[in-house]
């Protein structure tokens, strides 16, 4: 359990977004999105004391967002308005192959987020500084952003939890790989999904995985293998333990994974063991996958609390 004077659980810094979903053959609907502001709302209906760090446009969209983050009480006192850039966006397709992401993201005001922004004081008044791999690959100055952030939260004894959501749109491989493992060394908790460490560890196995992680200094890995539920892996117990997924009739998983970050750092700030925090994830991940766009089939805590409650086939090995 981390000291009760923090004023925020978490603070996450990132890129927002506005989204279009396609709900039917070419009608979108307009949502919204970007994975560490997905994690921010995920964590807020949990319960969560969150605060937002980022840059947006000075124009309706950006607006919009500030009006979602306001109605869902987060607080977004430390993201700046850019009058020279706008806010970035994108459109969610969807065909036999999953879902297709197309982006409005080049010279958005979040990419030219740079380390004069980054909120020392909310970082060093919080439990959890939550960033990700996108906001490192937008641009340098975003990613020194992430840099700073984390350096300022460590030193004020808050924990860092990390997505590194890989997207080789925004950057090469070895850039990323480079990046990612120099900031696993910097995390308390990391939250890559099965395909993206894959890749990132050179890897064709989940063992290869977790060994990767422990020579690049993971304390705490959660693998998230989607439908099938999550794998954890803990320095001080090296043995990884399968958290079996909640079965649901998913319909869009866009920004599951987000939810399950969000909803699980939300839990570990209470003082869930991160056995607890990823059951719960499993479970808020799913229901997220029922409804179209990344925020809003988000679920509550009380929702969640009901189906936890309920058996689930296997258990955590």
């Amino acid at each position: 359990m981390m000291a009760a004077d923090k004023r925020f659980d978490i603070v996450a810094l990132g890129e927002p977004m506005i989204e279009f979903n396609e709900i039917s053959r070419g009608l979108y609907r307009q949502g919204f999105g970007g994975d560490t502001a997905n994690v921010a709302v995920a964590a807020a209906r949990q319960g969560a004391s969150v605060a937002y760090c980022s840059r947006l446009g000075k124009d309706r969209f950006g607006g919009m967002l500030l009006d979602l983050w306001r109605a869902e009480g987060i607080d977004a006192s430390a993201v700046e308005i850019d009058e020279a850039a706008p806010t970035g966006m994108y459109f969610v397709s969807h065909g036999a192959a999953g879902h297709q992401f197309d982006y409005l993201r080049a010279g958005s005001a979040a990419s030219r987020m740079g380390v004069p922004d980054v909120p020392l004081a909310l970082l060093r008044d919080t439990r959890f500084l939550h960033v990700s791999g996108i906001s490192q690959a937008i641009s340098a100055t975003a990613c020194a952003a992430v840099q700073a952030a984390i350096e300022t939260a460590r030193a004020a004894g808050a924990r860092i939890s990390y997505d590194p959501n890989l997207r080789l749109r925004l950057w090469p491989l070895a850039r990323a790989r480079a990046v990612v493992e120099a900031t696993i060394a910097q995390s308390d908790v990391f939250l890559p999904s099965l395909d993206e460490a894959l890749l990132l560890a050179g890897s064709e196995s989940r063992e290869g995985v977790f060994a990767w992680c422990a020579r690049h200094g993971a304390q705490q890995v959660v693998l998230k293998c989607g439908a099938q539920g999550a794998w954890i892996w803990q320095a001080q117990d090296p043995t990884p333990r399968h958290v079996p997924g909640f079965a649901v009739q998913a319909v869009d998983a866009t920004g599951a994974g987000d939810c399950f970050d969000g909803s699980l750092v939300a839990r570990l700030a209470v003082g869930d063991s991160l056995l607890d925090a990823v059951r719960y994830a499993n479970v808020a991940a799913a229901v997220s996958a029922t409804g179209y766009g990344a925020v809003a089939p988000i679920p509550y805590l009380a929702d969640v609390l009901v189906l936890l409650a309920r058996p689930v086939s296997g258990a955590a090995t």
